[in-house]
């Protein structure tokens, strides 16, 4: 297996596995299908709207299935792990969205933090039974600005400003990511976590900015099959658990893939532990194993 990658052409023959990527209809989600399925994997669109998810399907190579999930929603959620009884190889939480307005999920949750965190946090939970290899969580390099209030997680009382919470809710994937390696080494469960930051990538959240970020958007931004590379090298490389991947170049924002360093506070065990026992009283949803 790779410890970096550069292209999706040089991904390993995947036949025989199953892989989960949430959020997969567009952007860096749709790419990792694509690129997952040309390795010969069988890859499972877990979406919002199936419709879409049809739509994409059709287009890629081999053998795929669609499968509604709504992250903003723990009973879409736990519909979804409640369906599914067969192993899967890897899963992908991929899906997230980063907005300029105060929003609530079904379940009244903050929807950054709900939709980036809480989420796949409780589907990856659910799941753990039937994942064989590898989670992979996008997050960030946000997370270095990221900070966590537990008397204010869902910024209801703070400012609101969609920045912050995007990137508290990344720096929150990271420290899931380390606690639920902890917790499957403490199993002695072979399962691995890993996360992938993309770099910076043109897509429909991205195109949202304004100001100079619209104008370093469109200057430095590279295409979903870039971003793609550091999630399917989390995916698939020989990568160690709780580590970050992303890219090689430009401040790791472009090109090729590669382990890159994460934030001291990312790696704050403590810190990692206390969010875990929120999420699971927010959730309602805890370690399986």
């Amino acid at each position: 297996m790779p410890t970096t990658l550069r292209s999706a052409a040089d991904l390993p023959d995947l036949s025989g596995s199953t892989v989960v990527v949430t959020g997969a209809t567009s952007g860096i989600g749709r790419a990792t299908a694509h690129a997952l399925a040309a390795a010969n994997a069988r890859v499972v669109l877990a979406v919002r709207d199936t419709g879409k998810g049809d739509a994409v399907a059709a287009a890629l190579p081999g053998e795929t299935l669609v499968r509604r999930v709504d992250l903003g929603d723990l009973g879409s959620v736990r519909r979804f792990a409640a369906g599914w009884d067969e192993p899967i190889d890897v899963l992908v939480n991929n899906a997230g969205i980063s907005v300029g307005k105060f929003g609530r999920t079904v379940d009244g949750f903050e929807r950054q933090l709900g939709i980036n965190h809480l989420g796949p946090f409780a589907l990856t939970n659910l799941l753990l039974p039937q994942i064989t290899g590898r989670v992979v969580s996008l997050s960030s390099q946000a997370e270095r600005m990221g900070r966590l209030d537990f008397d204010d997680l869902g910024f209801e009382r703070r400012p609101y400003k969609e920045g912050a919470v995007y990137a508290a809710s990344k720096l929150a994937n990271l420290l899931f990511v380390a606690e639920l390696q902890r917790r499957l080494a403490a199993a002695g469960s072979s399962v691995t976590a890993v996360a992938a930051h993309p770099g910076l990538v043109a897509t429909a959240m991205t195109g949202q900015t304004t100001g100079i970020a619209r104008l370093v958007t469109r200057w430095f931004a590279q295409a979903p099959e870039d971003g793609a590379l550091p999630v399917l090298l989390a995916a698939t490389g020989e990568v160690p658990g709780a580590s970050l991947t992303g890219p090689e170049h430009l401040l790791h924002m472009r090109g090729g893939a590669e382990v890159i360093k994460r934030s001291g506070q990312a790696r704050d065990a403590a810190l990692a532990a206390r969010l875990w026992t929120v999420s699971e009283q927010l959730t309602g949803v805890s370690f399986p194993l």
